[in-house]
């Protein structure tokens, strides 16, 4: 059998913990192989985002019609798109390439950075729930990013998850995963939405100031899993196993003097 071919949209972090690098490492810790078009750069460390360059979208457009046009691509993950026109352009280029062949398209609402920095213009937010989530089999926003998806204050409990995650299936995606890691609680639970069936996943709480990059980790082994002919429910089940262990792993290594990364491929140091 074929490696499966996942690619990739999202931010460059240059401190290699999140987005294009943490989702490449994840793939190939999930023994998948990893294309990818880059949105956005970013000058960040464990402590800080100083500055950011959006991809000008002529580029981006660029990006994905090279990888598209020579690679199977059964898979999309999505995460910080960094401009309305990027937007505008990925859903174009998507569209087009998935009336061509068949690709799992998982959007990760990247909207802002753990330390406050804004992603994406508060103004182009509409835009991107208009035209990506369509496209999408999956979103996966924690609870942080369903507050600004929906034009509602941040839920507190476990017991709004379900309400909230029904109001994200109005967005028009297939499924949505509505990430409950910033909850309090010695269990971190997820809560999948298909339209009419909610479903829980739970794991443990890792007790680690090295969780930066966590929700790109997720989804992007969710993505990949995907790939290898997992049902959606067990693609989320494997991914949350992974990702723990990458958290429990994680003060294994020692980057930075903030918060660190996941331990992607579990180093030994």
């Amino acid at each position: 059998m074929m490696t499966p071919i996942v690619c990739t949209i999202a931010g460059s972090d240059s401190s290699g913990g999140a987005g294009i690098q943490a989702d490449l490492k994840t793939f190939l810790a999930r023994e998948v192989y990893g294309a990818s078009v880059v949105t956005t750069l970013t000058a960040q460390n464990t402590r800080e985002v100083s500055d950011i360059f959006p991809v000008p979208a002529d580029f981006v457009k660029s990006q994905l019609d090279a990888v598209f046009s020579d690679m199977n691509i059964q898979a999309v993950k999505i995460g910080m798109v960094g401009s309305g026109e990027t937007v505008r352009i990925l859903a174009e280029r998507l569209a087009f390439w998935k009336r061509r062949q068949k690709f799992f398209l998982t959007l990760d609402p990247v909207l802002k950075a753990s330390t406050g920095t804004t992603f994406l213009a508060a103004a182009d937010i509409d835009l991107y729930k208009r035209l990506l989530f369509p496209l999408a089999d999956l979103i996966t926003p924690n609870i942080d990013e369903a507050a600004v998806l929906l034009g509602e204050p941040v839920i507190r409990s476990e017991a709004e998850m379900n309400r909230q995650a029904q109001r994200l299936m109005g967005l028009k995606a297939r499924f949505v995963l509505l990430k409950g890691g910033h909850l309090p609680g010695n269990n971190v639970k997820d809560l999948l939405y298909d339209g009419r069936d909610l479903v829980g996943f739970s794991a443990p709480r890792v007790k680690t100031e090295n969780s930066h990059g966590t929700g790109c980790t997720l989804s992007a082994a969710i993505t990949a899993e995907i790939t290898k002919g997992r049902t959606l429910v067990g693609s989320i089940e494997q991914a949350k196993i992974y990702v723990t262990e990458a958290l429990q792993l994680a003060d294994r290594l020692s980057v930075g003097t903030g918060s660190g990364p996941l331990n992607h491929g579990f180093f030994h140091g």
